[in-house]
């Protein structure tokens, strides 16, 4: 529960910056990571950077280990975290970056997108591996953000943006 509230959160917040913001030319926008190999999951594996992929060889020997969930399969395409550093300097240094404001991109869309690997030259791409494993998931597409546009505070407050 905590996990889609925060999620949902900021992406809501990237949407109602981006209209506050408009007037001054500032993009705001969500960036959303896919599994990301934080210290804290090294750790949880019993792995570290230099090592990581180790994890994957002790598929079979943790599968029926209440504790991991299947989660070595999901590790195997987890990504670093200077995967997401690389896509905001794609994102900062993209002089059309205006006309991403206000919406929810990942890592992996981004990296197709700029052309920007992780730490090893590959490109972990979550929504593939996701899609393939747990199958077709809803997204934040134009019908999401519909349901925002013309709201409430639009209503109340016309000029807000």
């Amino acid at each position: 529960m905590f996990y889609d509230l925060v999620k949902t959160s900021v992406i809501r917040l990237a949407f109602a910056m981006s209209k506050e913001l408009r007037k001054r030319e500032i993009t705001a926008l969500a960036l959303t990571p896919g599994f990301l190999r934080s210290e804290a999951m090294l750790q949880h594996f019993g792995v570290t950077e230099a090592n990581w992929k180790d994890v994957g060889k002790r598929k079979n020997a943790k599968k029926n280990s209440p504790d991991q969930n299947d989660a070595p399969e999901d590790f195997m395409i987890s990504e670093s975290p200077r995967y997401i550093g690389r896509a905001i300097v794609a994102l900062v240094t993209d002089p059309d970056v205006k006309k991403k404001t206000g919406r929810v991109f990942s890592t992996w869309g981004l990296s197709r997108e700029y052309a920007f690997t992780d730490l090893d030259g590959t490109r972990p791409h979550w929504g593939d591996h996701a899609l393939k494993k747990y199958g077709e998931t809803k997204a934040c597409d134009e019908q999401f953000y519909s349901y925002w546009e013309s709201g409430l505070i639009d209503k109340m407050f016309p000029d807000w943006f």
